[in-house]
Parts: structure tokens; sequence; C-alpha cells
């Protein structure tokens, strides 16, 4: 999310003023149930049987465990590709135009590189190997390399408001947002290979299914979703939420695959929505401006920023329902953030107080406020677990 309270009205306001009214929706079935065993066989002879999901995408590396699209997630389990790299926080300053960098064993700001206008989110590469800095409104993407830190030649991308990857490693997938596409690029070079047109207003966050064959995308300005075809690059589903005034932000999909979480600023709360049927999402409150989703590294918990009031709610899979809520002392706006390779350290953006704030997973204790530059926003904890990267500020499988 880009604008000050003031524009953003102004843009909200234009932008559903000027929708037409949409209706559709597309749907997909995936056998992704867990297999029972057969009646037939004898105690002894039982034993328990993996979920099964749908054949992957061409090229997509199999999931670990069907029944955990987070299973490669672990604390410490990282890639060999960058197990080397230097423990830091890499802070997008949108007010400033650059991107503070944090050591996370001191908190403090140990370098302040200047990149392009307007960076939102900084993006670790499919392959891992680059972080990419979205230069929203200059226009580019500025490569980092994590090994040195140091930053590379910018790439022309117009209007890279946040990047994903698909879960093959072929292509980047710009959600260029005022430019209303979602460019599917070469994800290597940059070049532009497929540039879909959205009716939708606001392409923002995004994740994948299990099998890797379709995500779901949230559309800011005028409150609904979109579901595409990864293959085909098309979408093939739209909706609108059921909310008025509705400002859907991040995505994330549950450990076993069955769900979609997606953030709502406006309805402070979170949608739930079946991805496969794609029907008419549940509803589940959590606070003041939701915004941010974060997995914990066992899988068990997601941690939830609510930017409106200075909290972060605690959302348990197991028990299917939110069991805490942690209070930053003197408030703050949490926003966009991850979680520390060994799990114990959630890292947050405070985009209207200038400030990273760094809570304990185990008790919610902040365990620092640092201060950054202006309109910090998308920060990058890297390196973390996992075999490669869906993009954002890290959605590692």
């Amino acid at each position: 999310m880009r604008h000050t309270p003031l524009t953003r009205a102004l843009v909200t306001g234009a932008a559903l003023a000027a929708l037409a009214a949409l209706a559709g929706c597309g749907s997909q079935h995936h056998a992704d149930e867990a297999l029972g065993t057969k009646a037939a066989l004898q105690p002894q002879q039982q034993k328990k049987q993996q979920p099964q999901v749908a054949k992957g995408l061409p090229g997509m590396p199999p999931v670990l465990d069907p029944a955990d699209v987070y299973a490669a997630d672990r604390p410490g389990r990282l890639s060999p590709v960058v197990r080397d790299f230097p423990s830091r926080v890499y802070v997008p300053n949108t007010g400033s135009n650059t991107v503070s960098v944090i050591d996370p064993k001191t908190y403090k700001v140990i370098e302040t590189i200047p990149v392009g206008v307007q960076p939102q989110h900084v993006v670790p590469s499919w392959d891992l190997k680059t972080l990419w800095v979205n230069n929203d409104r200059g226009n580019t993407l500025t490569p980092i390399d994590p090994r040195t830190g140091r930053a590379g030649k910018p790439v022309d991308v117009h209007d890279p408001y946040n990047l994903y990857f698909t879960p093959n490693g072929r292509y980047a997938i710009v959600m260029a947002s005022l430019d209303r596409q979602l460019v599917f690029r070469d994800a290597h070079t940059m070049k532009t290979v497929k540039a879909v047109p959205v009716s939708c207003y606001g392409v923002n966050h995004a994740d994948f299914s299990t099998d890797g064959r379709y995500f779901i995308v949230s559309c800011e300005f005028s409150g609904e979703l979109l579901k595409v075809d990864t293959e085909k690059m098309k979408v093939i589903g739209q909706q609108k939420l059921p909310f008025h005034g509705s400002m859907p932000q991040d995505v994330k999909i549950s450990p076993d695959g069955k769900r979609f979480y997606i953030a709502d600023m406006m309805a402070n709360g979170m949608w739930v929505l079946n991805g496969d049927t794609f029907a008419k999402p549940d509803f589940l409150p959590t606070g003041k401006g939701c915004h941010g989703l974060y997995i914990s590294r066992d899988s068990r918990e997601m941690y939830i920023s609510n930017r409106g009031e200075g909290s972060i709610s605690i959302f348990d899979f197991t028990k299917n329902r939110l069991t805490k809520k942690w209070h930053l002392p003197n408030g703050g706006s949490p926003d966009m953030g991850g979680v520390s390779a060994d799990g114990k350290v959630l890292w947050l953006s405070g985009r209207y107080n200038s400030e990273v704030y760094a809570i304990d997973t185990r008790t919610g204790t902040q365990l620092a406020r640092i201060k950054v530059g202006g309109g910090p926003h998308g920060l990058a904890v890297y390196p973390q677990p996992g075999r490669y990267s869906l993009g954002h500020t890290g959605i590692f499988r």
C-alpha cells in the first residue's frame, strides 16, 4: 500500500467510481484430500498415507510434504546457495529512496543504499541469488548482491509495485498496479514475455496454490480478488469482496494448501478463501488495518500485522482461531516484514513511524525499535530457509 491517507482516499474514490460492475468467478477443483486407508486392510497392515496433490506446474520442484507447503522453511534449513550470506534486514524507504541495511545481531543500521524513486519491496529472486528492490515510481529494479551487500545497475521495468516468481522459476510476475497489468517477464533478464491486462484496480499481493498451477491476487483499490492460471498466464476468476470499501493486502496459503488468507486493511481482518472453488470467502476480524501475514517456522501459527492499531494477532492453524494479540509498546504501524532464519524474531516495518520493529515470536516482547528512512515498507529478512523464492518479501518453498 503506497499512498498517504489523503492520496489513498482520492485514488480509491476515483478507482471505485470508474469501476464498472463486474461479475463472474472461476472454478477449478483439485483432488488434494488425504487418501483414506482401505477398509479391507487388517489393522496391522494399515499405514498412514500422505495427502496427494494434483500434478504440479511443469518444471516446479515437487513439494517436500503435500500436507505442509512450508516444510522446507524449518529453522536454519538454509539452501547451500545462501548458507554463506551474512544475515541482514533490508528495509526499502519509500519516502527516502533508500534501503536501510540492519545487522540483526546488533539491531543497528550498518549501511544506507541509494536506490530508485519510491522503493516498495525488497524481493528475493527465485534462485535466491539476488535481492530485487522494486522502485515503483522510478520504473526500475535495483539488484542487490546479498553476499556482498552491493547494489548493481538498475534494470528498466515499468511500474514494479511488487514482484513474484512462478514456482518453476521461469518467469517473474510484476504487479504493475497503476498500469493495471500482471506482467510476466523472464526471471533473469526481466524482458517482457506477456502483459496481462486486468479490469480490477491496484494489483498488489499474491500467493500460489500447492501445485503452483494458479495464484490468487489482491486488488486493493477496487476490493477484488483474481484467480490466475500460472501456465496459461490468464485470469480465470474474479470476485468482489463482500465489504464496502474493502482494501485487500497480503495473501498467504495455509500450510495444508486448502485455504488462502487475505488481509484487508479496511475490513480490519482476514478473508478466508477456498482457492480451488473460488467461492465467496469467510471473514475473520483481527484488528484495525490488518495488513501483513507471516508463517511461523513450525507452520503452526500465522503472525498478522494490524497496522492501524500497532498490534500483531496470532492465528493458530491447528485450532483454526486467533489465540493471542501482541501490542507494541507506545504504539506503532507494523506493516510488512518476515521471520528470522531461526524463527525467533518477527521483523516488521513501521510504515508511518520511520522505524522497524524486532519482536520475540515466543513472547511477543519488542526486542528493538530501530530508526530508518521515511515510509519503510516491504522489508526482507535475508537469508531465510527454503529451496526457492516465490517473491514478495520472502515466500519460500
